[in-house]
């Protein structure tokens, strides 16, 4: 017998990467599939438009989309807050559609408490000097993600536990301990001086909540993580901020897919073209 949905007040996603062959498209359906939120948020790097050149868009991806598109039309209220991968949409700011809007950030009221939420690029110092580097990486990730997948189906097969290439890179890099240390304190820092209570993020793929002091000012600190790597969500009901994380025994090694199906103003109807990046 099917379940019926859950009900959510909130429901936060970041750093989907649709389009690149590391995006876990199907566990989300399932995730998306499974919740009725009255507001989604959908807080950057949703479509990898860096990638595109690839022309890699399997129907689970558009299955993602139509998930989102469908939540729109039943009621819930969507923000598409942009990020870097997806930046070329940013020249969309503040257009709305029905319950879809585009923006580069959101302040909400809940429970009395103002949140802000931003997908976080705007901190990466990298981003802002380096930006053909940033996307350089980008494409190295997308290839880590490809074999690290590969190597997990051999070792799922010989009986041994999986491992994350990437997290063990960022836990045992000094510099990249530094740099999520450097990130989540700058971010709480900012809010502080704002005088917001909460802040929320995705970008750099860490999924957490903590309290951050800044001064006299103590910030909740929220990452929705990412859907590569993580499989993760912030989810706000009954006042209460958690950290859904998809069960490990639905989790798929993700490989290339061959049901390629380019995106269309039918599978997105927006009045406004997705941009073309490469051939």
């Amino acid at each position: 017998m099917d379940t019926q949905p859950r009900e959510v007040e909130l429901v936060v996603i970041s750093d989907i990467h649709l389009g690149i062959y590391g995006c876990h498209a199907k566990e989300l359906c399932r995730y998306l599939s499974g919740i009725r939120p009255r507001i989604l948020i959908l807080n950057g790097d949703i479509i990898d438009i860096w990638q595109f050149s690839k022309r890699y868009f399997p129907k689970s991806h558009t299955r993602v989309v139509r998930k989102i598109l469908k939540l729109a039309g039943n009621g819930t209220q969507v923000y598409y807050l942009t990020g870097n991968h997806d930046e070329a949409l940013r020249k969309y700011a503040g257009f709305s559609l029905g319950n879809l809007t585009v923006d580069n950030k959101l302040l909400l009221t809940l429970n009395g408490k103002t949140h802000w939420f931003f997908h976080g690029d705007v901190f990466d110092l990298t981003m802002q000097h380096s930006r053909w580097l940033a996307k350089l990486g980008g494409k190295g990730y997308d290839l880590l993600i490809i074999l690290n997948r590969w190597v997990n189906v051999l070792l799922e097969r010989l009986g041994k536990e999986k491992m994350s290439f990437s997290k063990k890179v960022k836990a045992g890099v000094k510099k990249a301990v530094q740099f999520i240390s450097d990130f989540e304190n700058t971010v709480a820092e900012i809010a502080a001086d704002k005088h917001f209570d909460v802040v929320c993020c995705g970008h750099i793929h860490q999924p957490c909540i903590k309290e951050i002091s800044s001064g006299e000012h103590t910030v909740l600190y929220l990452n929705s993580g990412d859907w590569v790597e993580s499989l993760t969500a912030l989810e706000y009901h009954n006042g209460q901020w958690e950290l859904y994380r998809h069960p490990a025994e639905e989790q798929a090694p993700a490989v290339v897919e061959d049901e390629d199906e380019p995106l269309s103003a039918e599978i997105f109807p927006l009045p406004f073209p997705l941009p073309s990046v490469g051939k």
